[in-house]
């Protein structure tokens, strides 16, 4: 009995207008700031990181091609290397983070071209 009331409570609330309204707004709402969404937690996690673990062994290359990155909204590629190992333990770090925040494997500007 309890479970038929419940399911019958649950049909009502779905079937209301305002129930789908709010559903739709929030398929919505998400995927059209989801980039935004995606660097304000990777930005988010870079400082969680550079605080716990500091900047010693990390070039100032790599910091300002990582600042340009956050800096362009994380859209555009600049190129981050990691070249020494403290830079490498960061840069995987920060893929884990990144994907832990919900967003691809890919989303973070590691890359060296040569």
């Amino acid at each position: 009995m309890i479970l038929f009331r419940l399911i019958a409570a649950l049909s009502a609330l779905l079937a209301s207008p305002m129930a789908g309204k709010a559903a739709l707004a929030a398929q919505e709402s998400p995927a059209q700031n989801w980039p935004a969404v995606k660097c304000a937690r990777y930005k988010t996690a870079w400082t969680q990181a550079l605080a716990r673990r500091g900047t010693q062994g990390l070039s100032r290359d790599f910091l300002d091609r990582h600042e340009a990155f956050l800096a362009s909204g994380c859209t555009e590629r600049t190129g981050v290397c990691p070249r020494s190992e403290a830079e490498l333990d960061l840069a995987n770090v920060m893929v884990i983070a990144a994907m832990n925040a919900g967003t691809a494997s890919t989303f973070p500007p590691f890359a060296c071209t040569k």
